[in-house]
């Protein structure tokens, strides 16, 4: 489905935010060059795609000049999840102030600008609405190139702003609402190995910690489902609970994470019982049950991963020479998920690449440079006045994955010894 409008007329730092504040919920990188702006070329970059509204401006080096993002993340823990209206109101009501305050922290105006490179997909419809509409009238006004940009293109190619990464490489992208799997052999050429065929793992692990009722556990009330799962299952022992590795017959690269859900929901309500308790109290088993989770979700990225890598040796898909994985996406930011793929990538020979945390979630950054990228080979680059449209849904590249089923990749043996 597409939307379309038709208006009338020195590189980052691997750490988190520093913590400089901008407005209330806005987080902003200061300028890292004070002389790079005067002999490159300049793009901003919007994102609001789903619950964070982004913006920054990054030179052709990968030097974030400014950057403000402000999050939703406690209105919709309050709610218990996104409602897209909701979404779709703090966007109109922040998107201005977010793209001013990164330009002003920038010191660069809108006639410095090269381009502006904006998320048109793929994503929550209302939330790419807004993102898209206040883009076109800002290029219209200041007659700027527009730059649409593919989401998941976006977090696949952050890894090549912190350091060289030459293509082809391998890319899982987890988060909220994706999970796939595929190598980039160019800022705008993938072949697609695997995807999700139900729900996201960002997404399952939100709804499970609902189900625990995870905001009335005294550490978590602040922090999302995947962060509170996290957090819990640090003190938990996965052992107790022994939930099945979703798709274990299945000799491809796809994803599925709604049957072990339902395991854990059948899990939370038999305990639930054990304990005379009701749904909305905190079970004892708590950290036991995150942990068992945490690892089952695990195993599955591993496996996938692991059976994307033989795939793409086989086929002489990646190079024989420090081949590399790239994980990114909000999820990407668990640190018991990235030391189960470090067991992978051991075992393969593989190096792998994550982001920080801050690059990981969705922020105007990535959206930059995915635009720098792109710039650069002159590739997708639109005049002000083109119509544009956004889709909620959008394939990320060529889809291969029949190939991958059809080479039925019986994977070897390979231990996930995780220290917790």
């Amino acid at each position: 489905m597409m939307s379309r409008f038709r208006l009338p007329w020195r590189r980052i730092l691997p750490e988190p935010c520093p913590g400089t504040r901008g407005s209330a919920g806005t987080c902003v990188r200061v300028r890292a060059s004070s002389s790079s702006s005067s002999s490159s070329r300049l793009v901003l970059g919007i994102e609001s795609s789903c619950d964070d509204t982004g913006a920054a401006v990054l030179d052709e080096a990968g030097v974030v000049l400014g950057e403000s993002l402000h999050s939703q993340k406690e209105v919709h823990l309050k709610t218990g999840g996104i409602i897209p209206t909701v979404a779709q109101q703090l966007h109109r009501e922040h998107i201005a102030h977010v793209v001013q305050e990164a330009l002003t922290r920038s010191g660069v105006t809108p006639g410095q600008l090269a381009a502006v490179a904006t998320t048109v997909k793929p994503g929550l419809a209302l939330s790419l609405g807004v993102g898209l509409r206040f883009s076109l009238q800002f290029v219209r006004r200041h007659r700027k190139p527009f730059i649409p940009i593919h989401h998941m293109e976006a977090h696949a190619l952050t890894a090549r702003m912190l350091r060289p990464v030459a293509f082809p490489f391998l890319v899982l992208l987890i988060s909220g609402g994706h999970a796939l799997l595929a190598l980039a052999r160019g800022v705008n050429d993938f072949l697609l190995l695997g995807q999700t065929l139900d729900e996201a793992p960002g997404d399952t692990m939100d709804k499970i910690a609902r189900r625990l009722s995870l905001t009335k556990h005294p550490r978590c009330s602040a922090l999302s489902g995947g962060q509170a799962l996290e957090l819990l299952a640090r003190e938990g022992d996965r052992s107790k609970f022994n939930f099945k590795t979703p798709m274990g017959q299945h000799y491809d690269c796809n994803f599925s994470f709604a049957g072990m859900r339902n395991q854990v929901t059948m899990t939370i309500r038999q305990q639930e019982e054990v304990e005379g308790v009701g749904p909305g109290t905190v079970l004892s088993c708590v950290n036991d049950i995150a942990a068992a989770t945490q690892h089952t979700i695990a195993r599955q990225l591993a496996k996938r991963t692991h059976r994307a890598i033989v795939f793409c040796k086989a086929k002489a898909l990646l190079p024989t020479s420090n081949p590399t994985l790239v994980v990114s996406g909000g999820v990407a930011s668990n640190q018991y998920f990235r030391k189960a793929l470090t067991v992978i990538t051991d075992a393969t020979g593989l190096h792998l690449l994550c982001p920080p945390a801050s690059l990981c979630t969705d922020n105007g950054v990535m959206i930059a440079w995915n635009g720098v990228e792109r710039l650069r080979e002159g590739r997708g680059i639109l005049p002000f006045d083109q119509e544009v449209s956004y889709e909620p849904k959008a394939q990320l590249g060529v889809d291969i994955t029949a190939d991958v089923k059809q080479a039925n990749i019986k994977l070897p043996s390979v231990k996930l010894r995780i220290a917790d």
